[in-house]
């Protein structure tokens, strides 16, 4: 029989409720472009064969709006049982501009349900005038070895008002960390994301409010190549897109007062190298720790022997509001086992075959280096087994500070692995030291398959797990070997079975406008290998 993952709460005593409202496929998303945005909603019942026949939807500028009856929109009663991507119908949205709606719905037995709770929507920049950052570039020189360790980059600022709200509006050439006193402003991860860059270039939007203060903060940035400017498809061609990593990002922060504030990347932000010596999509991670800047994402950090930047013109005209679905870690494993092959090697099994990355929580001696090589079989003969992965290393290398336990997670890459063979680490690994971080594109479960026969079971557990390791932030062809392109065949057959188990209409959404700008006039698809589509 089909279940579907039923995520809503109790069902109503009588007649229909509303819940799961979402905007553009996402719930109260901030930043969207949209104009006018799309609305949909789902309906529950205890009874069967109901039907929405009406729905009736009322925006304001804030909760206590609604409640009041102010509206910026009321749509009365429209007959119609649609329920998804319903257009907004109030005022054109301006950048910036929070909008909280809610919606209730008739059903086919005249009955009609509550108001649902309210949700919202935020726009980003409109407008590419909008934006008045610079582009800024660092100036970290290639290593001996031909890669380019990832910069660091820091900008400080005071604060002197009382803050209303904050918006982080960001991008870069490559990929992209942000820290805004001393902590991530967001779980997302290969940000900006996979696009075709030169025509569409996302930026993200994040509510970082809570994370100011008054008095003086900092804002820090590590950026990676990634698909933009490092080793990319099997021949391993660097720079498809672009030379070097490229940070653009305003902060705009509105006082009580009613005044405002902007920190704009600029020439004034202070760069240097740091402890990510290569972090790449193939090859992996390069990381000493002993490199490390403490406290480089807090005020009051020395920077007095760090560069300064290069601002750049690279224009705003690419740039486009985030479509697409977020990626994240969205489960840990834990080793199952750890044995000695035949070939004498250290393995760990994670029990499953996963993408994702490895965290590490060990002790080391100062200098010391642990190496850790990703694969998804064993031979034969049960060794460790990478012949599949061609030219693609998939390994990390740790080298510790010293000083107790060490907590580390790759940065911009990302591997498809069963197996982790450890060399270099003499002690033993206590549990958690070392945990599978599952990584996708964190789109909601929409279904499920589950019957009497085992095998048929294993096959559908077979396929989540498939969606899983292939969609990271475009469908690709494989996450492990020295591919992880987003072939459109592959795609293509497996798109109805995404959106069965998976919601994938905001991941193929954005990923079919790249498709469509990367196509010729004729519809097939531009031919500048390897690019994003094949």
């Amino acid at each position: 029989m089909i279940c579907p993952v039923v995520t809503a709460p109790a069902l109503p005593a009588a007649g229909p409720a509303v819940n799961h409202l979402r905007t553009e496929h996402r719930i109260d998303p901030v930043g969207i472009a949209a104009d006018p945005p799309r609305l949909s909603w789902q309906i529950l019942s205890q009874d069967r064969g109901i039907l929405q026949t009406a729905w009736q939807v009322q925006s304001a500028a804030g909760t206590g709006d609604l409640e009041r009856g102010t509206y910026t929109w009321d749509s009365g009663k429209v007959p119609s049982g649609k329920s998804n991507l319903v257009e907004y119908g109030g005022p054109a949205l301006k950048s910036g501009q929070r909008v909280y709606w809610r919606v209730r719905v008739w059903d086919n037995q005249g009955n009609v349900s509550d108001w649902s709770r309210p949700a919202y929507f935020e726009a980003g920049l409109l407008k590419h005038s909008e934006w008045k950052a610079r582009w800024i570039e660092a100036n970290i020189p290639e290593t001996g070895e031909g890669y380019r360790p990832c910069p660091y980059l820091r900008k400080e600022f005071g604060l002197k008002k009382k803050i209303l709200s904050a918006r982080l509006y960001v991008t870069c050439h490559g990929l992209y960390e942000i820290h805004l006193n001393g902590k991530k402003v967001s779980r997302d991860l290969f940000t900006p994301g996979w696009t075709s860059y030169h025509k569409r270039l996302q930026y993200q939007a994040y509510d970082v409010t809570k994370l100011l203060k008054s008095g003086p903060n900092a804002l820090g940035a590590i950026l990676g190549e990634g698909w933009y400017c490092g080793p990319f498809g099997w021949e391993g061609k660097r720079q498809l897109y672009g030379k070097k990593p490229a940070l653009l990002l305003q902060l705009k922060i509105r006082y009580a007062d009613g005044t405002e504030e902007w920190v704009l990347s600029d020439r004034s932000w202070k760069a240097a190298g740091g402890p990510i010596l290569k972090s790449e999509i193939y090859d992996g991670e390069i990381y000493d720790a002993r490199l490390e800047h403490a406290g480089w994402d807090l005020p009051g950090f020395d920077e007095g022997d760090w560069g300064s930047c290069e601002e750049k013109d690279y224009g705003y005209g690419n740039l486009v509001a985030c479509e697409g679905v977020p990626v994240r870690i969205t489960d840990t494993l834990m080793p199952v086992r750890e044995f000695i092959t035949p070939a004498g090697e250290r393995v760990l099994d994670m029990g499953q075959n996963m993408v994702g990355r490895v965290r590490l929580s060990l002790k080391g001696e100062k200098g010391s280096e642990i190496v850790l090589q990703h694969a998804e079989v064993l031979d034969k003969e049960g060794n460790f087994y990478t012949d599949n992965l061609r030219s693609a290393k998939q390994q990390v290398h740790y080298t510790f500070r010293g000083g107790g336990v060490e907590t580390f997670e790759p940065h911009f890459t990302f591997q498809g692995f069963r197996y982790l063979k450890i060399t270099g680490y003499p002690g033993k690994i206590p549990p958690g030291g070392i945990e599978g971080m599952v990584i996708h594109s964190d789109m909601e479960p929409a279904g499920n398959f589950q019957c009497s026969d085992s095998l048929l079971n294993q096959l559908q557990h077979n396929i989540q797990w498939g969606l899983r390791g292939n969609f990271l932030d475009v469908p690709t062809d494989c996450p492990q070997r020295d591919e992880r392109m987003g072939w459109t065949g592959d795609a293509q057959v497996f798109a109805p079975t995404a959106c069965f188990n998976r919601d994938a209409a905001a991941f193929f959404t954005k990923w079919l406008r790249d498709l469509a700008a990367d196509q010729r006039d004729d519809g097939t698809a531009w031919a500048r290998w390897p690019g994003s589509f094949g």
